[in-house]
């Protein structure tokens, strides 16, 4: 039971990860992680860390639509 709620928190962050991917790619906007704000190093290479996850997620998913014949490309 513990694990599976370690996993549905781990999933919701992988998707929170991702969608700030997106937005990032939409319109540029991204958190900023400035020495100002964030004072401890650890601290702003973890959350580097982490929205990187995001954007590894969202290339495999763009490559893996992309190859899916469920999936077509409108622009």
């Amino acid at each position: 039971m513990v694990l599976g709620k370690i996993a549905h928190y781990g999933f919701d962050a992988i998707l929170l990860s991702a969608f700030l991917a997106g937005v990032k790619r939409s319109t540029g906007l991204t958190p900023s992680l400035q020495t100002e704000k964030i004072e401890s190093k650890d601290l702003k290479n973890a959350i580097d860390k982490y929205l990187n996850v995001g954007e590894w997620v969202m290339d495999q998913s763009i490559a893996f639509m992309g190859a899916s014949s469920y999936f077509e490309r409108k622009r």
